[in-house]
């Protein structure tokens, strides 16, 4: 789960249809950067994809199904909601190529720095 309940796409949501509760950690009781509850409702979504948009860990993905609202109340939980990631693979293979390649390169310059700043710190020791 890449979702670290920072509540932007609840934030940027026009209908305000996702409620996020940050997760805490049950034996300190401090938070932890995972969420404890998230919930979309589906019957007041209006798939704009703001919340696709401007959450910075790619943590949420628009599907091809969008006709989701019924008669009843259509809230998704968590649970509802995780696919694995071949499956938007399979729906968008070159947006998941694309994504995967700029992860891959954010998280290697990440781990450049890390070293270099280490190198830097070992050389003044």
């Amino acid at each position: 789960i890449r979702c670290t309940s920072c509540g932007i796409c609840a934030k940027v949501c026009p209908p305000q249809c996702i409620w996020i509760v940050r997760g805490t950690d049950p034996a300190t009781g401090r938070p932890r950067p995972q969420p404890g509850e998230f919930f979309i409702d589906a019957d007041i979504c209006m798939n704009c994809g703001f919340c696709a948009e401007y959450c910075p860990f790619d943590a949420i993905i628009m599907d091809h199904d969008f006709e989701l609202a019924s008669l009843g109340r259509s809230v998704y939980n968590m649970e509802k909601l995780l696919k694995p990631a071949s499956y938007y693979k399979s729906i968008r293979p070159e947006q998941y190529d694309r994504n995967e390649a700029e992860r891959q390169a954010k998280e290697a310059a990440k781990a450049a720095k890390a070293a270099a700043k280490a190198a830097a710190q070992g050389a003044t020791s």
